[in-house]
């Protein structure tokens, strides 16, 4: 018993100081893609981070303060919305980005519009995409989508659409329209890289097959594509012949982008009728979600 606690202890630990690694990789490019990039161009982003330099832009305040001070409502929001822990590891990132965007200097990489829009929208994505894996947010936006999600009828993807729609409104009013556009891109650019950096290139799939050649399919998808299956016991209902209630074995397996081709081609050459559902899965622990070696 004692052995299992203190593993348990050691798998916490790792767990932590790896998230603890992501988190201060991330807070490094956010504030690089800030400092590098953004700032020394007077350009903007979306959610949090785009009002902090907006705010910046107007009042000249140090865009470091504008982080906290727009961040600490959603911070104590989250509180609520996701955990204690949460909150208060994001707190020490905000804060940390804060320090260190006041502090220390960056290089300016390049005055080139486009350039920054890409490159600095890639480095904030990065930053904020690291923290998220490593259990926080760098920017409250996604929070306060969180909460307005629950109280109206509109989606998360909606609210944080219409926030940024807002945002870069009155950014090509206060600015202008060409710094507005250049830094749409540059939300953008950030937008993709945190989906990239959350979700990972094997990006998954979950594929439903309903077959009467079920028993076929599922060794094929075992010896050739080297994926694990798990079995459903259903029955069928009504098809093309009219109802049917016989029982048959329904397939459900995950697979990366990468494989969904062939893992039809192996379905369609033993069933030309199988019935396939397919569902895009941002993440997965546990189980055979890495191939075997195939012999």
């Amino acid at each position: 018993m004692k052995v299992n606690k203190n593993y348990r202890r050691y798998r916490i630990i790792r767990l932590q100081l790896g998230n603890f690694a992501f988190i201060a990789a991330g807070v490094l490019m956010a504030a690089f893609g800030l400092k590098g990039f953004l700032i020394p161009n007077h350009f903007i982003d979306g959610g949090i981070v785009g009002v902090s330099l907006l705010a910046t832009n107007i009042t000249d305040i140090p865009v470091s303060i504008w982080l906290v001070i727009f961040n600490a409502p959603f911070i104590f929001l989250g509180i609520k919305q996701i955990g204690k822990q949460f909150a208060i590891t994001t707190l020490i990132a905000i804060v940390a980005l804060s320090l260190i965007i006041y502090f220390f200097n960056f290089p300016v990489i390049t005055n080139d519009k486009l350039l920054i829009s890409i490159f600095g929208g890639f480095c904030i994505g990065a930053g904020i995409g690291l923290a998220m894996r490593g259990g926080c947010v760098l920017d409250g936006t996604e929070i306060i989508a969180v909460y307005l999600n629950r109280k109206s009828v509109l989606s998360i993807g909606d609210i944080i659409l219409v926030i940024n729609i807002l945002i870069f409104s009155v950014a090509a009013f206060v600015l202008n329209v060409e710094t507005a556009l250049y830094s749409i891109l540059t939300y953008l650019a950030a937008s993709k890289t945190v989906d990239f950096i959350v979700q990972g290139i094997e990006e998954y799939t979950g594929v439903t097959v309903i077959s009467a050649k079920s028993e076929q399919i599922r060794e094929a998808i075992i010896n050739n594509l080297g994926r694990g299956v798990t079995i459903y016991k259903g029955e069928r209902g009504y098809g093309s012949r009219g109802y049917n209630d016989k029982e048959m074995d329904i397939i459900f397996t995950v697979v990366t982008r990468l494989e969904i081709s062939k893992l039809k081609q192996e379905v369609l050459a033993i069933d030309r009728k199988a019935f396939m559902v397919m569902n895009v899965i941002t993440d997965t622990k546990g189980g055979m979600v890495k191939p075997r070696p195939l012999h």
